[in-house]
């Protein structure tokens, strides 16, 4: 008769409700493989903290993120918003993230753009800790600060791209999160405010002074969310559209500067 050989760490994520148990399994030996402890790996996965903060990284556009405990963990719907923001882009282009929690969005527009200038800013310092690791290859420079108030002056009117993730689920809404994000992302990566949109706004109004003529503003939002998000924009003088994506399940308003 065949035993069956039992795998605990699968076993053990299984019984936690973890959907892709076998995949996980596999990340956590490979962590552990790196020196760290898998039995410790299992119970913190076990109990509910994303794979992510767990492994000490998170895929995205098939490079490797840093991120970790207390950090918001990039989303792979995000990638469109990449995507669309290198369709837009020159070689040369000042690449600015907003709103970047661990710097992933800007990292990886600057990884498929030929002699892109990098800038990431955030108001959270524990997710710039991070941000400094993903933005480094491409010699990006982080700046910590409430929005454009944390960006170096010779910046101003210089900014080809600026793409941002901010924050868009309306506060009464965060309850209905996945508890992963609920309790171990930071609020202030997730909390949009009344009605989601009040960082986005304040992007939008911000905008023009800071981007180049021709340069485009590029913000997430969900399709619900996106004709204030394009009204903002459209407030601010910008030239807007919106573009959505169902094999994503994400949706890109952007904002264009008109040339002077």
């Amino acid at each position: 008769m065949e035993t069956r050989v039992t795998d605990w760490v699968v076993e053990r994520l299984r019984a936690a409700g973890c959907v892709f148990a076998e995949e996980e399994a596999g990340l956590l030996r490979t962590r552990a493989a790196e020196g760290a402890d898998l039995e410790e790996l299992v119970r913190l996965r076990a109990a509910g903290r994303p794979l992510e903060h767990v492994v000490g990284w998170a895929e995205f556009c098939g490079l490797r993120m840093a991120v970790g405990e207390g950090a918001f963990v990039p989303r792979r719907r995000t990638e469109f918003l990449v995507s669309e923001a290198v369709a837009v882009a020159r070689p040369g282009a000042v690449v600015l993230d907003l709103c970047c929690g661990v710097g992933a969005l800007g990292a990886a527009v600057a990884a498929a753009v030929p002699g892109a200038e990098l800038h990431a800013a955030d108001i959270d310092p524990v997710a710039l800790e991070y941000a400094r690791v993903n933005v480094a290859p491409y010699g990006g420079r982080v700046h910590e600060g409430d929005l454009y108030g944390a960006l170096p002056a010779g910046l101003r009117g210089r900014v080809s791209l600026l793409v941002a993730n901010a924050p868009y689920v309306p506060t009464g809404s965060l309850g209905l999160l996945p508890a992963e994000a609920r309790e171990y992302e930071p609020r202030t990566a997730l909390d949009g405010g009344p009605d989601g949109l009040d960082v986005q706004r304040r992007l939008a109004a911000g905008a023009p002074d800071w981007l180049a003529p021709g340069g485009h503003l590029l913000i997430e939002t969900s399709g619900r969310q996106s004709p204030s998000t394009a009204s903002a924009m459209t407030a601010a003088g910008l030239a807007v559209r919106a573009v959505s994506s169902e094999e994503w399940g994400a949706t890109v308003v952007v904002g264009t500067r008109a040339v002077d």
